[in-house]
């Protein structure tokens, strides 16, 4: 009898990929752990990988000169992350870090390479695949760089009820809990900025906060402080 192939998940990041697109990238995989804290590669490390996450999460950052990292995204089971750059050998430009213990699968560039050239309908998703995660990039760097550390903080926000939400009370609950120093790391504030606006937040209804999880309340007082472009969720995304 033959064995059946698992079946990958898929998230946002990895939709754009049909089934039987996602069964081929799963047969050149191989399998990959890394625990909690390790690093899967920093910024600068020759780019010869992608990486689908099957178990736990990841985050990417971004370090300045001075030391100072930004958190840009939060990847999770069913993602593919790294960089692919088909005209050259680059580098990366990211530093990506398991937030908890994950198990990876590993496509390499020159097996990913020789697919696509086999499979036009899947060097066409891939193309699209690499426009979703260059918008996903652009949006993040507007949202730093634009209106100013609260508008990043709203459009955090909404991210963040984008990828966590559930309805409550009226309004929607982040599962997710985020400390303030986390959401600090998202936007290069100051953990004592973040806390201020997030006074002015709660006091002018729009967010409350139960136990550690926030609350929001006002989503439309959000997206008017942060300009929101009312991007499609795989985009605006954590």
């Amino acid at each position: 009898m033959e064995k059946t192939r698992p079946l990958l998940q898929r998230t946002s990041n990895t939709l754009i990929f049909s089934e039987p697109n996602m069964a081929k990238l799963h047969d050149i995989m191989y399998e990959h752990k890394v625990p909690a804290g390790s690093y899967l590669f920093l910024e600068g490390d020759s780019a010869r990988n992608l990486y689908y996450i099957r178990q736990g999460r990841v985050k990417l950052t971004k370090s300045t000169s001075d030391g100072k990292e930004f958190v840009l995204y939060r990847f999770q089971e069913g993602d593919i992350l790294g960089q692919f750059d088909p005209c050259g050998n680059s580098k990366q430009g990211f530093n990506a870090k398991a937030i908890e213990d994950c198990v990876l699968g590993v496509i390499q560039k020159s097996d990913l390479e020789v697919l696509l050239w086999q499979h036009g309908d899947l060097a066409l998703e891939f193309m699209k695949w690499m426009g979703l995660m260059h918008r996903m990039t652009q949006t993040k760097f507007q949202d730093l760089m634009l209106y100013g550390k609260q508008g990043a903080l709203c459009s955090t926000l909404i991210r963040l009820t984008n990828s966590y939400g559930k309805p409550h009370d009226g309004g929607i609950l982040i599962s997710e809990k985020m400390t303030h120093t986390e959401l600090a790391d998202y936007i290069g504030a100051a953990r004592e900025s973040v806390n201020r606006m997030l006074s002015d937040l709660k006091q002018a209804d729009v967010i409350r906060c139960d136990d550690g999880y926030i609350i929001v309340r006002d989503l439309e007082y959000l997206r008017t402080i942060c300009h929101c472009e009312m991007c499609p969720k795989e985009i605006c995304r954590m």
